[in-house]
This record gives structure tokens, sequence and C-alpha cells, in this order.
């Protein structure tokens, strides 16, 4: 088992939901994604994911590509995200990497997932790679004991449920909303029947991500879901307080509050 399959063991057998908190690495710099990681952690996350800044972000909103830009202007590749992680292995809050195929495909396959199990990186989410399409990087990945985590959107039959499921290793990413990644007022309508449809298809833990914004509606998801993301709200927060000595308490806070309320 992996640490993200631990973690989830261990989080069912108390009846709780995994919080994911996603920052952007290099937002505002490396140094500071640093800290935050170890504050995160800190503050009670279950599982980390880090962004890693690409200049054409397609499944995310906004924030993020706000985020993206700031980190690719400070010079932030693959290689020194990667550098990153390593420096980060001492934490013991699996850390999960989300970035694009074009950087791995660039990076190297096999390269890459040498890289990742090498700088303790334990699993991997490339929004616009399909099943169809990732049998090569699957392969590379499963060597190397990394977690390839696919999403599944609203709009998904069953069948192709049950396609990205046999292909998901750690847990499936289910994507809350058709759009791209921000925070959102309110939760949509019809989770729990959607839940429920990729329950019919798979055994695998299901976290819910896009538009997850506030303790309350984390507390919500968490009920309903295995594990709860939360990302725009976050990066938000680094954005309005990029220049402020008190950036990395601030989120440190947030994301305790969150943790607070889920697993109450």
């Amino acid at each position: 088992m992996s640490r993200i399959d631990h973690t989830f063991a261990r989080l069912k057998e108390r009846g709780q939901s995994a919080l994911i908190p996603f920052i952007m690495a290099g937002d505002p710099d490396l140094k500071t994604t640093e800290v935050l990681v170890s504050r995160i952690a800190e503050a009670g996350a279950d599982m980390i994911e880090l962004g890693v800044p690409f200049s054409d972000p397609i499944a995310d909103g906004p924030t993020i590509q706000s985020a993206s830009e700031r980190a690719l202007q400070n010079g932030v590749n693959l290689k020194e995200v990667l550098s990153l992680t390593e420096r980060l292995k001492g934490i013991d809050t699996p850390l999960i990497l989300m970035t694009y195929f074009n950087p791995v495909f660039r990076y190297g396959l096999k390269d890459f997932a040498e890289a990742c199990q090498r700088s303790g990186v334990d699993g991997v989410i490339i929004p616009d790679l399909v099943p169809e399409e990732a049998g090569p990087w699957v392969q590379a990945a499963r060597r190397r004991d990394l977690d390839t985590i696919f999403l599944i959107a609203p709009t998904s039959p069953p069948d192709r449920i049950g396609v990205i499921s046999r292909c998901s290793r750690g847990f499936i990413y289910y994507v809350s909303v058709t759009g791209v990644t921000g925070a959102r007022e309110r939760l949509p309508e019809g989770l729990e029947i959607a839940l429920g449809r990729i329950r019919d298809q798979s055994r695998k833990p299901v976290a819910v991500g896009f538009g997850i914004s506030t303790p309350e509606q984390a507390r919500s998801v968490g009920r309903l879901a295995d594990g709860v993301i939360v990302g725009s709200a976050i990066v938000k927060m680094i954005e309005e307080n990029l220049r402020s000595p008190e950036l990395t308490d601030k989120v440190r806070d947030f994301v305790s509050s969150i943790a607070r309320t889920l697993k109450s």
C-alpha cells in the first residue's frame, strides 16, 4: 500500500474524510512554498497537492492561472519543484504533484517517475492526460510505486467511470462542476447522487475538488466523500498576502479552521 492508501485507510477507521489542500509551487517563491507545506501539514492536512507552474493550465481558473504565471516569472520549473519535494521528504504528509502532460513528456516519462520516487512524491495528477493515452505513463509510474490519480467529471457516463477507476491509484478526483477551478459560493446540487454513481462502479476513495472554499462547504462535502480538496481559496489568500510577513500564518490558520470543521 502507498502512503496515500494508508492515509485513506486510517481515516476510514476513524470515520473521517481527508483534507487535501492545494498550493502552487513557487508562488510567491520556492522558499515560501517550502514553509507553507510544513505549516499546512502542521495545520491538519492529510495530503498536500503541489501545483507545477505551466504556461497553459487549461483546467484552472483565473486564481490558479495567476499563481502559475507568478511562479513562471520567478523561473520555477519542474526540475526545481522536484528539488523542493526532495527537501520536504521528512514530513509525514503524502505529497501529490498536479502537473500538465507537456512538462512530463519533455522530462521523459521514465525519468520523471524515477525522479518522483527519489524525491518523495507519492502521487501525480495530470488533468490533460486521458486514460486511453496514459498507458506508457501509468506503467512507468507503477514500476516506481507512484499513484496516478485520474479525474471524473459530472458528465462522465458509467462505462467511463469504470475505465477511470481501473486506471487510477490512490484515489479518484471528482471534479464537482463542469468548468475550471475556482472558489464558488454554493456547492453543486446532486453531489450525493454523483458520488453514488461513482461508487456503483468503483471501491476506490473519491476526493471532491473544484469550488470548495469555506470550512462549512468542506464539512458538507466531507460527509459524502472520502476526501476534500481545497485549492483556489488558499491560492487567493496567498495572492492577497504576497508581501505580508503573516502570509504563512494566515494560510496555516485557514487550513486549520477547515481541518477542525471537517474532523468535528
